[in-house]
């Protein structure tokens, strides 16, 4: 079986970029799973940490507020905080003193200290 000039050339053109990228593969292996700088990978996931912990704070003093009734001061707990960032956000584990100081921070931003009642300060 003789290749003419036409069929060679159209099985390049066939085969040769997907070489190409089997070829490109094999060199960049990994490079997408691994991150390029990981002191900035470190650093942004941090920056989500504290950003989810702001988010829970918030979202655990809407709640509480919602479920005070007239005249009764709204109960934000540490381990709601916690409960939050672990539900909603993904969070395995937080440290009780991280969202124990995001919901003090919460607590000046959001005026809670006349209707609300927290164990942050403890």
């Amino acid at each position: 079986m003789a290749w003419t000039a036409e069929e060679f050339a159209g099985g390049v053109l066939l085969l040769g970029p997907g070489l190409v990228l089997i070829a490109a593969g094999l060199v960049w292996k990994g490079r997408a799973v691994r991150p390029f700088a990981a002191r900035r990978a470190g650093r942004m996931a941090h920056a989500a940490y504290v950003r989810d912990l702001e988010r829970a704070v918030e979202q655990a003093i809407v709640a509480a507020r919602r479920a005070a009734g007239d005249g009764e001061p709204a109960i934000v707990t540490v381990a709601d905080v916690e409960r939050l960032a672990r539900d909603r956000y993904g969070h395995e584990h937080v440290e009780r003193q991280h969202a124990a100081a995001a919901l003090r921070r919460g607590f000046r931003r959001y005026g809670c200290a006349a209707d609300c009642v927290t164990d942050a300060y403890a």
